[in-house]
C-alpha cells in the first residue's frame, strides 16, 4: 500500500426527514442561496415546496437555476455563475443527482474564475483556487458526487465530456434521505446501480496487489449492489434497499477505495467520449462498455484479479482460473442485462463510422488506464466489440 492523505470533509445527514436540518446547516455560510435543480421531479414529490418554505421561514433569500440536464452542460454552468455574481450568492444548494451536483460544483469554482469556466477543464485541477460552499440534497443514487470533489461537465459544441477534481469542491454537507428516491424511474435506478458498480470496479481492478483492506471493502459494496439492486427495481419504495444503495454510492467514490493504490478509470474515459457525442445516460454507457473492457484486458498477466473477482464477488468456485475469470465477466454482463439496460452501443444510437473519431478523442495522443494501458487501437477494438 502506498502513502496517502485522506480527507472526507462532507457532513452526511442520513435518514428520513433530515431536510429539516437544512437551515441550520446553511447558517455558517450566509443568507443568499442559489438552489440548483433539474426539471420538475422535485416539484412533483413536494420537495421543492418544502425546501423553499424552510429557506423563507428562516430568512434565507434564495434564487434558482433549474433545468439542469443529465450529462450537465457548460451552458448551465455559465448561467449559474451569472446568477451568483449578479445576486452575490453566499452558498449553493444542489437538489438532485450527480448531474445537478456536478453543475453546482463547477458553478462554485467558476464564480472565482475570471474567464470562461470551460477553461478549468483544460487548465487542470490546480487552476481552482477557491469555490463557493456547496450543500446537496440527494434525490438520485449512483454518482457519489454528494461526498467527493469531482465534477464532470459536457460541452455539446466540442463533443467533449471532461472532469475536474479539487477538495474545494467537496460539499460541506449532504442530506441523504432514501425516501426522495422512491419516485425515480426504474431506468434511472438501474443506471445508478451500474454507476456505483463501475466506480467500485475502476478502483478494484488495480495493478496494486497489496491493498487487502480496500479490496475487501470494494467486494462488499459490489455484493450490496447485487443483493439490493434487484429489490430496489422491483420495489422502488423499499426503504432498506434504497438506503443500502444510497450509502454504497457515497462510499464507492468518496476516496475510501482508491487511497493507497493505483486506480484505472479507462472505462469511464471511454464512456465519457461516447456520452459526449451521443448524450447517452452515463450508467447505461458503462453497463455496455464494462464487460467488453473486461474481456479485452483479460490475459495471463491480469487473470489473477479476475479470479479474485469471480470467486469473492460471484462465488464461482469451480473450474480453472481462466474459467472462473470468464464466468465472472459473463455474470457481470448478465447482471447489467437483468437490470433492463441495453447491451450494445448500437442500441443507444452509436454508429460505426464514428468509432475511429471517438477513439482518437479518448486517447488524445496518450494511453489511458492503469490496470492495463490502452492505446488508440485498443480503445477502438473495445468500441467495436461493444457496438
Amino acid at each position: 500500500m502506498f502513502d496517502f492523505n485522506y480527507m472526507v470533509s462532507t457532513k452526511v445527514l442520513f435518514g428520513r426527514n433530515k431536510i429539516q436540518m437544512l437551515p441550520e446547516e446553511l447558517k455558517p455560510y450566509g443568507k443568499r442561496i442559489l438552489v440548483v435543480y433539474g426539471k420538475r421531479s422535485i416539484k412533483k414529490i413536494g420537495l421543492y415546496d418544502l425546501i423553499t418554505t424552510l429557506l423563507a421561514r428562516n430568512s434565507l433569500v434564495y434564487y434558482e437555476l433549474s433545468g439542469v440536464q443529465p450529462n450537465p452542460r457548460i451552458n448551465s454552468v455559465r448561467q449559474g455563475i451569472k446568477i451568483c455574481r449578479e445576486y452575490h450568492i453566499d452558498c449553493i444548494v444542489a437538489v438532485g443527482g450527480g448531474s445537478v451536483i456536478d453543475c453546482a460544483k463547477t458553478i462554485a469554482a467558476g464564480f472565482y474564475y475570471e474567464s470562461d469556466p470551460w477553461d478549468l477543464f483544460h487548465l487542470g485541477d490546480s487552476a481552482i483556487k477557491n469555490a463557493l460552499p456547496i450543500g446537496t440534497i440527494l434525490t438520485v443514487t449512483g454518482s457519489g458526487s454528494e461526498m467527493n470533489g469531482n465534477a464532470v461537465i459536457s460541452n455539446m459544441e466540442t463533443e467533449q465530456k471532461l472532469a475536474i477534481h479539487n477538495d474545494l469542491l467537496r460539499p460541506r454537507f449532504s442530506i441523504l434521505d432514501p425516501t426522495y428516491t422512491f419516485t425515480v424511474s426504474t431506468h434511472q435506478i438501474a443506471a445508478g446501480i451500474v454507476d456505483i458498480f463501475s466506480h467500485v470496479l475502476e478502483q478494484y481492478f488495480s495493478p496494486t496487489r497489496e491493498a487487502f483492506v480496500q479490496n475487501r471493502i470494494a467486494e462488499s459494496l459490489l455484493l450490496t449492489c447485487i443483493k439490493y439492486g434487484p429489490i430496489a427495481l422491483k420495489e422502488p419504495t423499499n426503504y432498506e434497499a434504497q438506503a443500502q444503495l444510497m450509502w454504497t454510492s457515497s462510499l464507492a467514490l468518496n476516496g475510501l477505495l482508491g487511497y493507497g493504490k493505483i486506480t484505472d478509470w479507462a472505462t469511464h474515459g471511454i464512456e465519457h467520449a461516447v456520452s459526449a457525442a451521443y448524450d447517452v445516460i452515463h450508467g447505461v454507457g458503462l453497463a455496455i462498455l464494462t464487460p467488453h473492457w473486461m474481456n479485452y484486458v483479460l490475459n495471463e498477466e491480469t487473470n489473477y484479479k479476475f479470479v479474485e473477482y469471480g470467486k469473492n464477488v460471484w462465488n464461482i468456485q469451480e473450474g480453472n482460473d481462466y474459467t472462473v475469470a470468464k464466468k465472472g465477466i459473463e455474470k457481470t454482463q448478465r447482471f447489467f442485462k437483468n437490470l433492463g439496460i441495453p447491451t450494445t452501443l448500437r442500441e443507444v444510437g452509436v454508429t460505426e463510422k464514428k468509432l475511429n473519431d471517438l477513439a482518437e478523442k479518448i486517447v488524445m495522443h496518450k494511453e489511458i488506464g492503469k490496470f492495463k494501458k490502452l492505446g488508440k487501437k485498443d480503445v477502438l477494438m473495445i468500441l467495436k466489440n461493444a457496438l
